[in-house]
């Protein structure tokens, strides 16, 4: 076990044999951190919180009570091999919270990039890796092997299946069913699950010039207009823009995924 000596740990806390706690942590009553768990600088660990497994948790991080970090994959199909579990820093997550770790077959480990809020009763499974400054509202459930690019917004009691990849930007309305991929900053209604636009109320935020919202207009309206296939028609707006915003679509769009894609409409 180490312990930094800056460490407040509540007397009636468990800490296993093992476990690496860094200075500046704070550990309140009733938590039972495991013999694999890495705590960096800053981080609290309300009450009534369980952290095992291979799990690192990054600076400044804040983890509520009742949640459950590490503990092993909803999945038949592990069998106890050596997966992890990495968490970035400054991430809050709120009670009720259950992350697991990888499996082997899905590449073995299960990731949460910085600045992310996940509210109350969010479950995010094995083998998923979600980017920085996602935001998941209450119960939110994401799947096992799905990617989450960096600041999407999913609405609360929305589902996510496994294997979906949601691109960067995007922001799903709440009580959603997400069952194929969502392209980046699209915008998804709850109403049937349908890209209805762009997420330009997030485009705006992040200080986009117009001129790069006005070229992603013009990509969405050719994506939604356009001849041919989906795919066809991204392959044929990324041969007409060298925007960057509108080549990340194009990119996510023609990129390898176990899913077909919400299609704008």
């Amino acid at each position: 076990m180490s312990i930094d000596p800056t460490a407040r740990i509540h007397p009636q806390a468990v800490i296993d044999e093992g476990a690496v706690i860094g200075p500046g942590v704070r550990i309140g009553p009733f938590s039972v951190i495991g013999p694999k768990v890495k705590l960096a600088e800053g981080v609290e660990i309300k009450s009534h919180v369980v952290i095992t497994g291979d799990t690192t948790i990054g600076n400044d991080t804040i983890i509520f009570p009742f949640s459950v970090i590490g503990e092993i994959p909803q999945d038949l199909k592990f069998h106890g091999e050596d997966t992890c579990l990495v968490i970035g820093a400054r991430n809050r997550i709120r009670e009720h919270v259950t992350i697991n770790p990888g499996t082997e077959g899905g590449g073995g480990i299960t990731s949460i990039g910085d600045d992310c809020l996940l509210m109350a009763g969010v479950h995010v499974a094995h083998d998923c890796r979600v980017g920085n400054r996602v935001i998941l509202v209450n119960n939110v459930g994401i799947a096992g092997h799905c990617r989450i690019e960096d600041d999407v917004i999913i609405g609360g009691i929305s589902g996510v299946h496994q294997w979906v990849r949601i691109g960067q930007g995007a922001i799903i309305g709440g009580l959603s069913k997400v069952d194929k991929d969502v392209m980046p900053f699209a915008m998804v209604n709850s109403e049937g699950g349908h890209v209805v636009g762009l997420n330009l109320v997030g485009l705006k935020r992040r200080g986009l010039e117009r001129i790069d919202i006005a070229e992603l207009r013009a990509a969405y309206k050719s994506l939604v207009e356009g001849e041919g296939t989906f795919q066809e028609r991204a392959k044929r707006v990324g041969a007409e823009s060298d925007n960057e915003y509108v080549q990340k679509i194009v990119d996510f769009i023609t990129g390898e995924s176990d899913r077909s894609f919400i299609v704008p409409e």
